[in-house]
């Protein structure tokens, strides 16, 4: 398969970029389309060798290897070149901050809504068979946990806006075009190469190993769905191979409960047996504005369709994102 990976360069993308090489390198062949505000050629070039295409320059993805074309998914011109050739596009590049999109609603509507109709569009322009989106719990905001997908959105914060913006455009580029998007909705996702990451997991960790407090938001009870990426790849890719997956929305988590509280516990005693870390510094601070009290979900559809079930279990997670930092 010939894939296009926006924010390729990314902690989501980085990982799953070496699952595929892993896989079989020789049956993939793969473009990364980043800007480089988070990720940056150093990450990518951890995990694989790569070269380098101008966005001007950019023709059909080659038959082998990596490439990586530098470019924003804002540029419709950039994002039509770069998909020349995919077989699938997995769009993970976004504004990914519930605060950035409430300090800047415009950029985070350019980033992620506007940028996931360009890439759509590149997608019906250059006959891209599957779309993969990814997309979060945020578009259904406040509501009585399990989340599940029938449910009624109501975006809290212009983040979940965005999402449910390109949730629904995969709607209908499906119906109207054909193509076979796949939205996946992401819980709260932990692991190795966060060290970039502002999630709660990556900055517990990277603030504990710098000796800095942990500032817990409000009184940190409120709840969060916590999953590997090992578990999130895999995901990923039966979302982009599976045959009767298309056109469809997909919680994909683990399908448990975890305060704040309960999370900051495991990771200290993950701290303390992989670390040798003690008296790490907890503290808590005002609540967070946009954030929902009470967030899990429900799988029962990835495992019924995908074939999918979450294998990680939170504290052997952490161990092993712990492990991951000090390596």
């Amino acid at each position: 398969m010939k894939w296009l990976i926006t924010g390729g360069c990314g902690f989501i993308g980085t990982n799953l970029i070496r699952r595929l090489l892993e896989d079989d390198a020789e049956d993939h062949s793969i473009r990364v389309y980043d800007n480089l505000s988070v990720g940056g050629r150093d990450d990518l070039g951890k995990i694989a060798s790569f070269e380098e295409v101008s966005p001007d320059a950019a023709g059909d993805i080659p038959d082998a290897g990596v490439d990586l074309v530098v470019g924003d998914v804002r540029d419709s011109d950039a994002t039509q070149r770069a998909a020349a050739g995919a077989d699938v596009i997995v769009h993970l590049a976004a504004q990914a901050g519930v605060p950035t999109s409430v300090e800047d609603p415009r950029y985070d509507f350019e980033a992620n809504a506007l940028g996931t109709f360009n890439l759509l569009e590149a997608a019906r322009h250059q006959d891209v068979d599957r779309f993969v989106f990814a997309s979060s719990a945020a578009p259904i905001g406040e509501c009585e946990p399990p989340i599940h997908e029938d449910m009624a959105c109501n975006p809290k914060a212009p983040y979940g806006a965005s999402k449910l913006a390109g949730e629904g455009y995969c709607s209908a580029y499906h119906g109207s075009f054909g193509i076979e998007t796949v939205a996946l909705r992401f819980g709260n996702v932990y692991g190795p190469r966060s060290g970039h990451k502002s999630s709660v997991v990556a900055k517990f960790i990277r603030r504990a190993l710098n000796g800095k407090t942990l500032e817990i938001y409000g009184d940190g009870q409120q709840t969060r769905d916590f999953i590997h990426t090992d578990d999130l790849t895999r995901a990923i890719f039966l979302a982009a191979t599976e045959s009767d997956a298309g056109g469809e929305i997909y919680q994909i988590a683990t399908n448990s409960e975890t305060t704040v509280n309960e999370l900051t516990d495991l990771i200290l005693e993950a701290l303390s047996e992989e670390a040798g870390l003690e008296n790490v510094d907890v503290q808590h601070t005002d609540p967070r504005t946009g954030d929902v009290r009470r967030n899990y979900s429900d799988t029962t559809k990835a495992e019924e369709i995908l074939g999918w079930v979450p294998e990680v279990k939170l504290r052997q997670g952490l161990k092993r994102t712990v492990r991951s930092f000090t390596s």
